[in-house]
């Protein structure tokens, strides 16, 4: 063993040696292909001398890599060596049968990247020299001429791989030469093969095919579908002899050949000469190649679509379908290794070429949804997972969710192709379901399912009226308790379907009682399962809101129905982990339907009254018991009782989302006392315990509610409660409380002034503390959670100080408590404005220092409400926001948001004018323009312009004047 090999063994085996020899051994091994010359010559000696398999391989890889890499470096003279080399191993002296498969095929790559180069005017006669007689020839040339058709397909003539320009035209040169001198004989030898090796080596047979089928798409197909091939291939299908292998590889050859592309016309005269009904009437051999079934029923519908029903020498494409399609149903049923993505993809095809099934037609149709019935079913395996749903579970019904989406697209094509059919075949399963006590849970949650989705493609007049048989199906579907309702999966579908048709009730209102039973029994709200009693409460409230109205004859039956529900809720321990339901699902829902059915105005006073104070009374005792417990032991975060308290407060807070303000207000005031007491009990848990952050996020919601209930009688309420929401607030909390003062200047206007001046100071220094004094770092690492809380934080802060300035709120910020914040303020809305990288933030800025201008600029002699304001808004706002911002090249005019906000800059000018005067303008063409070295001229434009009515000329005559001014600076003047 030379060095070389002892350096191709290390390279091969990192194992045996350290790192660092064996870089030694690469870099050797790669010295060794510097010479491509010499490297030819040192792999030929090698593979002849050497019994190493490593360095059989390293010598092939080697001499791969020097034709795909090198050739042109080659010298002339050595390649005919290299060509009788390469064939000498492929045909006359080819490599042991005992060598592994891998050395082989890196043979046949090589031959087949030279061939690329050189076929055929360099090389003519590649193939007819490496083409074995099959009779006489040794096993091993056959494997070997397999292998190299399968590397010239892979590396260049296949078009299932993203090919260069340059790959395509050197493929369409060697298939063109191909055409004209081999073909034919390959064809021969792909028959010879099959013929002679189908028994004594089927292997070798199965290769010969497999090649076959990946050529027959760019051949000529008459030299492989005729007389003799044919039979041939479905000898080798229907043999009982045959391996599965080779009549898998034979089935690829007949389903390529009706794959071939060609006129439809002449491809229906092909798959007439297939007798592909011999495979049809073997229902076991129909199993063992289902590609070739769903392949051959594609290709036939595929002429279906291109030329009907029209009949092509005796035959039709309808015809050769319905002959296919009963074997196809077959195997989908039957089938484990049928891709079932493609059949159903080939059955929504074939329902898609339907407009009015016939009675043929209709039948297949039928068996389509069987099918897919069949589909959809869960394993029983699964059943007490998904009852209780665990971990394999969740992971059975996620599985579940992905494989049916595309079944139930089929079924949803059939429905609205055939609703008649569809209608008949779900209620054939209804009667079955209900009429036997052993029907599965698996099965009925199919058919439940699948009338679910029959509701997808109804049309809203025909739900509401229930056409066809849809009046029977709905009306089974609201009297029906299946014997496998306990299981959560059949529930919580059953649920789903009856939610869907509610449309129905409400124009058939005889069936309002049957409704109310679904969802207040054992069925839903009673369903013994706590994530379907939950579900069972969200759709409930749903059902609510369409069909109030005609819920309110049943109302004291509903709040009977649900009184041990609400008992329940107000007795539950929200800590314990059988109560964590995921969603917002968390029973709170009943609360609210509750609320929608005794806030409605059919509902007598007397009687609205009484049912209030039946569900507000036991939610208020629990908190007022759970405070005094609380103000006794004391309250953490996250403990049992703030989880209770939570949800409590959030029962309250869905209870009162069935009443508004003008029902409180003008018609029942009784109510709105009601509500008022509701509100004073939550608040003490805020005065109480204003750091619990959960009670104070439930809380602030309750007060939103409450502010559009209450109206103006919950100010005595408003400002502890907005003082206490301010304690150890965080950017979080200030952004909610930010949010609910928004709530209140929008719905009170001005009344609140007095409110914000007394709570102002608060805010302002608060949020002076929080938010950064300059511009939020940017790059790696600075979009933690904590700076996009502070982001939050300052646009919602603007956004408040923009409510207030347009509801003539701005005295707020000069009241003499308040008045000295308002230079930090000021300071912070001018940085925005000039420089935030959010232009609809600058924008608002803008909008707020106009309205500021507007309100507290009142004449042009300087007689303003606010010392200091107009010298700042001239000599800081002016020059800073609406002229070296502008300049800057960042503000980018082609940019939608960026000119609506140079919009409001040029607005913002015009009312600097009209308030401030010559002071003004003086100062902005001093200290502005001439400093930017705009032209005396120009200036004197502005000025005319700025006088002018015309605001979209000033527009695009200042856009003008920046551009002129940034080409003249070119970038020397500096924003600030």
């Amino acid at each position: 063993m030379d060095d070389l090999e002892k350096a191709i063994l290390l390279v091969y085996e990192p194992g045996a040696a350290d790192l660092a020899l064996r870089a030694q051994a690469m870099a050797f091994c790669d010295r060794a292909k510097a010479d491509p010359s010499a490297l030819l010559r040192l792999c030929l000696d090698r593979l002849n001398r050497s019994p190493l398999v490593p360095v059989h391989f390293w010598c092939l890889q080697a001499l791969h890599d020097a034709i795909l890499l090198c050739y042109p470096s080659i010298p002339p003279a050595d390649l005919p060596l290299l060509r009788s080399a390469l064939l000498s191993l492929a045909s006359d002296r080819p490599l042991p049968p005992a060598y592994p498969h891998f050395l082989r095929n890196k043979l046949a790559q090589a031959l087949a990247a030279l061939i690329r180069l050189e076929y055929p005017s360099v090389w003519p006669d590649p193939f007819l020299r490496t083409l074995p007689c099959v009779t006489s020839a040794d096993p091993a040339s056959v494997d070997m001429f397999a292998r190299l058709l399968v590397a010239l397909d892979d590396d260049l003539l296949s078009h299932d791989y993203p090919r260069s320009p340059e790959e395509s035209a050197d493929a369409t040169r060697v298939k063109d030469a191909m055409r004209l001198q081999c073909v034919p004989q390959i064809a021969r030898h792909w028959f010879d093969a099959a013929s002679f090796y189908r028994s004594s080596n089927p292997s070798l047979a199965t290769a010969a095919l497999d090649t076959m089928r990946r050529y027959v798409t760019w051949i000529d197909i008459a030299l492989i579908a005729n007389e003799a091939f044919v039979p041939l291939l479905f000898d080798l299908i229907l043999a009982p002899s045959s391996t599965e292998q080779l009549r898998a590889a034979a089935g690829g050859c007949v389903l390529a050949i009706a794959q071939k592309r060609m006129d439809p016309r002449q491809k229906v005269a092909l798959l007439r000469t297939l007798p592909i009904n011999r495979v049809f009437s073997d229902p076991e051999l129909v199993l063992k190649v289902p590609d070739l079934v769903t392949g051959y029923a594609a290709e036939a519908l595929e002429c279906y679509k291109k030329l009907g029903s029209a009949e092509i020498d005796g035959s039709s494409p309808l015809e050769l379908l319905e002959e296919v399609l009963p074997s196809v149903f077959y195997v989908m049923q039957e089938s484990e290794e049928v891709e079932l993505g493609n059949v159903v993809d080939f059955l929504s095809d074939y329902v898609s070429t339907m407009k009015s099934p016939s009675q043929k037609q209709a039948m297949y149709l039928g068996r389509i949804l069987q099918v897919i019935r069949e589909q959809i079913c869960y394993d029983p395996a699964y059943r007490s997972n998904l009852d209780i749903p665990d971990k394999i579970g969740r992971e059975e019904e996620d599985q579940m969710a992905e494989h049916r989406k595309g079944l139930l697209m089929l079924f949803c094509s059939v429905c609205r192709v055939a609703p008649d059919v569809t209608q008949l075949f779900i209620q054939t399963l209804l009667i079955s379901a209900l009429s036997s006590s052993e029907a599965s849970v698996e099965e009925v949650e199919a058919t439940l399912t699948l009338f679910y989705r029959l509701g997808e493609t109804v049309n809203e007049e025909a739900a509401r009226t229930g056409s066809g048989s849809l009046h029977e199906l709905v009306d089974m579907l609201l009297s029906s308790r299946f014997p496998c309702h306990s299981h959560r999966m059949v529930a919580l579908i059953y649920l789903e379907t009856v939610t869907r048709f509610m449309k129905f009730v409400q124009d058939n209102p005889q069936y309002v009682p049957h409704v109310l039973s679904v969802f207040l029994d054992e069925r839903g709200i009673h369903h013994p399962n706590l994530n379907v009693s939950r579900r069972a409460s969200y759709l409930f409230m749903r059902a609510v809101k369409l069909l109030k109205a005609k819920f309110v004859p049943y109302l004291d039956m509903i709040l009977q129905g649900l009184q041990d529900i609400v008992a329940q809720f107000t007795s539950s321990d929200w800590s314990s982990k059988d109560l964590k339901c995921p969603g917002s699902e968390d029973g709170s829902q009943t609360f609210e339907a509750i609320g929608l059915l005794i806030g409605m105005e059919d509902v007598p006073l007397e009687k609205q009254s009484e049912y209030l104070a039946a569900f507000l009374n036991p939610l208020c005792e629990k908190l007022s018991g759970l405070l005094l417990d609380a103000k006794a032991q004391g309250l953490e975060e996250s403990s049992a009782k703030v989880l209770t308290i939570q949800q409590v407060i959030m029962a309250l807070h869905a209870l009162s989302k069935g009443f508004n303000e003008r029902l409180v207000k003008n018609s029942r005031p009784a109510i709105g006392i009601m509500f008022k007491q509701t509100l004073d009990v939550v608040l003490e848990i805020l005065i109480s315990f204003p750091n619990i952050k959960m009670l104070r996020n439930k809380i602030t919601s309750f007060i939103h509610r409450m502010v559009d209930i209450l109206g103006a009688s919950i100010f005595p309420c408003l400002p502890v409660a907005l003082k206490q929401l301010l304690v150890e607030s965080e950017p979080k909390d200030m952004v909610d409380f930010l949010v609910l003062v928004n709530q209140l200047i929008y719905k009170f206007g001005t009344s609140i002034e007095a409110i914000l001046v007394e709570i102002f100071p608060a805010i302002a220094s608060r949020l002076i503390v929080i938010l950064p004094k300059d511009a939020f770092p940017s790059g790696p690492g600075c979009n933690t959670e904590e700076v996009r809380e502070l982001q939050e934080l300052q646009k919602t802060l603007y956004t408040f100080v923009h409510v207030m300035a347009n509801h003539d709120l701005s005295s707020v910020f000069i009241a003499p408590n308040c008045m000295g914040y308002l230079d930090a303020m000021m300071q912070l809305l001018l940085l925005t404005a000039c420089s935030h990288k959010d232009i609809l933030l600058r924008k608002l800025c803008v909008q707020i220092f106009v309205k500021l201008i507007r309100d507290w600029c009142t004449n042009c002699n300087g007689d303003d409400k606010v010392p200091g304001f107009r010298s700042f808004v001239i000599e800081k706002f002016a020059t800073n926001c609406c002229l070296y911002s502008v300049l800057d090249k960042t503000f980018e005019f082609r940019d939608a948001n960026t000119l609506v906000l140079f919009g409001e800059i040029v607005l913002a000018q015009k009312v600097m004018y009209e308030k401030l005067g010559n002071d003004f303008i003086i100062h902005f063409v001093s200290q502005g323009l001439q400093a930017a070295h705009c032209p005396h001229e120009i200036a004197e434009q502005y000025y005319q312009k700025l006088q002018a009515n015309d605001a979209k000329a000033l527009r695009s005559f200042y856009q003008l004047l920046i551009e002129n001014l940034r080409q003249q600076q070119n970038g020397s003047l500096v924003f600030r």
